[in-house]
């Protein structure tokens, strides 16, 4: 070997030696997560819900629910290519660098990213399609969090097939996913991808891999048998390309049952509930504790909230007596106060409400329903891109209160 390659080849392994120096990640030791100084990590965080996911109980629809239905009533309203100018539009308004600031000033310390699988496929979704769009989308959100140190957790809230058979999946009303090894093998590969492209980002704490799958409606008997097998293949398939980040596991039924898990198999897991419209007393999570117990891991509340904040209080207090992290649901949410701030419902927005809560079965329904003053649709639309700007919105003082939390700046 030459001497110049051999001091390249000395200067590339300083190089990645000082890489895995700098780049300290999550881990696990016991029922812990720690941090990536390896001290005790408390998550306590909020959800982007309706950022990357809408959902049509943010929007104050009732009948158009999933992002897919969003879509469909909003396009009839103001046709495909002013529908791709809004939904640009509301991926750069809804959650900003002021936000991000905002959230970690509260005293924060992470926060609870849902997407939809389509951002990392060539489906149309949200005006574009393309995986590079949905990297261009989360690397800018991690610019973002790394100046604020502000730690992620992904969530695939939407996997191919849908996992949950309801609106939150933006599926078509069944959990295809785990009976279609087609849809299967694409929720693996997107987990890898994602994995591959952050591998040494250790903003990033880990990946919560199927959110809320299996609705209590369906064939549990046939289903629930069939989730820890699925996330098995998920795991083994980030783990050939990234062994440092957190994978975050959500039990059946709603993240509610974790009587599906057997042992644990990977040592950087977590295992994540979500609690809503319980009691707030130890018995609503015992179940969950003693699963810590009896396999010495890590467990969290990945969603709760959606309450008065005379509950968020209680119900928080209960989770950090018992050392268990959490994320609320959600940080933004219009004209309500169960969230961590509001903005207004715009002039005119009634009129899309009505249209998208009706039942447009066929052309002609549309063509008889469409509002005539299409001029307020449009002023509706805009106002609601105006409104949910950072700058436009309100702190909900009693909730964060509730949360433990300061005022922010």
């Amino acid at each position: 070997m030459k001497p110049r390659s051999i001091l390249f080849g000395l200067l590339l392994a300083c190089c990645l030696q000082a890489n895995s120096q700098t780049n300290k990640f999550f881990g696990v030791k016991g029922k812990e997560i720690t941090d990536p100084d390896g001290k005790p990590f408390l998550i306590k965080g909020t959800n982007l819900g309706n950022w990357l996911v809408p959902e049509g109980y943010m929007f104050k629809f009732k009948k158009a629910s999933s992002p897919r239905l969003i879509n469909q009533a909003l396009t009839e309203l103001i046709g495909p290519d002013a529908m791709k100018s809004f939904w640009k539009n509301y991926l750069d308004d809804y959650i900003t660098k002021a936000d991000i600031h905002y959230i970690k000033s509260l005293g924060m310390n992470s926060i609870r990213v849902p997407f939809n699988y389509r951002i990392f496929s060539d489906e149309g979704y949200l005006g574009g399609g393309g995986e590079a769009r949905g990297f261009a989308l989360l690397d800018r959100l991690v610019g973002w969090c790394k100046e604020e140190k502000l730690y992620i957790l992904l969530d695939m809230h939407c996997a191919p097939g849908g996992q949950t058979g309801d609106n939150i999946d933006d599926g078509y009303g069944f959990p295809f996913l785990f009976d279609d090894q087609e849809s299967q093998q694409s929720a693996v590969r997107i987990w890898r991808e994602i994995a591959e492209h952050y591998k040494n980002e250790s903003m990033i704490m880990g990946f919560d891999l199927l959110n809320e799958p299996i609705a209590h409606y369906f064939d549990v008997s046939h289903f629930n048998p069939l989730l820890e097998p699925l996330y098995k293949k998920i795991v083994e398939a980030i783990r050939q390309v990234d062994p440092h980040h957190l994978v975050f596991l959500g039990g059946a039924q709603w993240d509610s049952n974790f009587k599906i898990f057997g042992t644990p198999f990977d040592d950087k897991t977590v295992y994540t509930f979500h609690k809503y419209w319980t009691a707030t007393t130890q018995d609503v999570i015992q179940d969950y504790i003693d699963f810590r117990d009896r396999y010495n891991v890590p467990i969290y509340a990945g969603e709760t909230g959606e309450n008065k904040d005379e509950w968020i209080r209680e119900f928080r207090k209960l989770l950090e007596r018992n050392n268990i992290g959490w994320h609320f649901w959600p940080y933004k949410k219009m004209d309500n106060a169960s969230g961590i701030v509001t903005f207004g419902i715009p002039e005119y927005y009634r009129q899309i409400i009505e249209y998208a809560d009706t039942a447009r079965i066929d052309f002609a329904a549309i063509r008889k329903l469409r509002p005539k003053n299409m001029d307020q649709v449009k002023k509706a639309l805009e106002g609601f891109l105006n409104n949910c700007q950072f700058q436009n919105c309100t702190p909900n003082k009693g909730y964060i209160e509730a949360l433990g939390l300061g005022q922010g700046k």
